[in-house]
């Protein structure tokens, strides 16, 4: 990670805010907010960001190739041997969208099935979807798994 700072920042020492430069007339032309009337009871010191407008944050870039690993038996590889919680969320949720937007269920829509969830809950409970999740490692090696395969 590289960051750039600019000389601006190593300028003058700043004034103490000992005592108030701002005119009578000046504060009664503008309007004052709740915090600067909290500031000015407390003596006027504003607290400020410690960085700079013009500071420029540059992150390496960090490439890698992707490169699948083949599964021999449909064995699962990389990650857990079922559906984690997130990949099923990830699912339910994107397939009751779809459900709601009128594509045709999968299944025998259940009796207690109320809504869109419910049915796409269903239809991963009975490994009905033809999807398959991919799963990647930092180094770019990646496995495609499908739902069948997972517990």
């Amino acid at each position: 990670m590289v960051v750039k700072h600019s000389s601006k920042r190593h300028a003058a020492p700043k004034k103490p805010a000992t005592a108030k430069t701002t005119k009578k007339s000046s504060a009664a032309n503008r309007k004052v907010g709740v915090n600067e009337k909290q500031e000015e009871e407390q003596g006027g010191t504003t607290k400020k960001s410690s960085r700079s407008a013009d500071e420029v944050v540059i992150y390496a870039e960090s490439e890698y190739e992707l490169k699948e690993i083949e599964a021999q038996n449909n064995k699962v590889l990389i990650g857990p041997a079922w559906l984690t919680r997130f990949e099923r969320a990830r699912i339910t949720g994107a397939r009751s969208l779809q459900l709601s937007l009128g594509a045709p269920p999968l299944v025998k829509v259940p009796d207690h099935a109320t809504s869109s969830i419910a049915v796409a809950i269903e239809e991963i409970a009975q490994k009905a979807l033809p999807i398959s999740i991919r799963r990647i490692l930092p180094t770019g090696i990646y496995q495609d798994i499908s739902i069948e395969w997972l517990k």
